[in-house]
């Protein structure tokens, strides 16, 4: 026999076994487990979204302050005494 047949073998006899019983509480569980995937990830979402904001914000005051788009008044020293 191939390997591939022993699979399919292994297989099938795990198929034909009894199932194992399933636990009674299992759909609420999940349900309650999904429900609390769904609110960390709101979470997390809405703070990344506050960080961004927030940088943002911190960017605009501090150009409005410092005005890096203008370059100096004068890019070279007064020459004076020659």
């Amino acid at each position: 026999m191939s390997r591939y047949e022993d699979r399919e073998d292994e297989v099938r006899r795990m198929l034909d076994a009894p199932h194992p019983q399933v636990p009674a509480d299992l759909v609420a569980r999940a349900v309650e487990r999904g429900n609390r995937l769904l609110h960390r990830d709101r979470a997390l979402r809405r703070a990344l979204w506050a960080l961004l904001l927030a940088a943002v914000l911190v960017f605009v005051v501090w150009a409005s302050v410092v005005e890096p788009w203008q370059g100096p008044a004068e890019t070279t020293p007064p020459l004076e005494g020659w």
